[in-house]
């Protein structure tokens, strides 16, 4: 799974990395312990005057389909199984219309021990020449029932974070890892015009393994209120 991951890069240098041409909301400051049901910046492409333009956007973290009744439902819905975005009710409509990327500097993967008197080990994963990680994920809209049409923050967008089968180094610390996306699938994957379920799933069989460096760190970032780059420096 993915449930914590650090985002430390300014506005600015995402939205040239990703090639962004327009900025929405408030920049957020960095943070190295993004959690979910926590506001993240994302990647995304909506069609405005019959033109496709790239956003970076604020939304929450934890998908709250267009038919759920309350925004509750956003906890349980922080991850997305590759294998199934695109066959189960809660995600398949996103996985055809509403696709995005979620920039991370890196993220944490917890490694069970291997007896049961030893604790858990958290490691530090990206990118070995430091690029930032492009995590694949899919985002909706829910229109609050409780605020008038007059209010600002009457819909509320959310995302979640698609995973997939860990694998070389990654799966001997945890079973499933972010499914992320190489430079030359972006485009593709943020076209607001692929929009057939058959199309979306070949797309994602072209998603390569990727190659990470592991580094364990801090058991620190297991709690929420730590936030500071201590918790990305490796430790004996």
């Amino acid at each position: 799974m993915c449930g914590r991951y650090a985002s430390a890069r300014r506005d600015d240098e995402l939205a040239h990395r990703f090639h962004v041409s327009e900025l929405v909301g408030d920049e957020l400051g960095p943070s190295w312990n993004v959690a979910p049901t926590q506001d993240v910046r994302a990647v995304l492409e909506r069609v405005e005057a019959d033109r496709p333009v790239r956003q970076l956007r604020t939304l929450r973290w934890g998908l709250v389909p267009s038919w759920a009744k309350d925004a509750k439902i956003g906890s349980r819905m922080i991850n997305a199984r590759v294998e199934t975005i695109t066959e189960k009710p809660a995600f398949r409509r996103a996985a055809a219309k509403r696709r995005l990327i979620v920039p991370m500097d890196g993220y944490y993967e917890w490694q069970a021990p291997e007896s049961s008197k030893d604790r858990k080990t958290p490691y530090y994963l990206t990118d070995p020449d430091g690029a930032p990680l492009a995590a694949a994920g899919l985002y909706e809209l829910w229109r609050d029932p409780s605020k008038g049409d007059d209010d600002p923050d009457r819909w509320l967008w959310s995302l979640t974070v698609i995973t997939t089968n860990a694998t070389d180094t990654l799966g001997h610390i945890h079973d499933r890892s972010p499914l992320l996306l190489p430079d030359d699938l972006w485009d593709a994957w943020l076209d607001p015009g692929l929009t057939d379920a058959g199309d979306v799933d070949a797309l994602l069989r072209r998603v390569p393994e990727p190659h990470l460096q592991p580094v364990g760190v801090s058991r620190a970032v297991g709690n929420v209120r730590n936030d500071s780059p201590a918790l990305v420096e490796p430790v004996a």
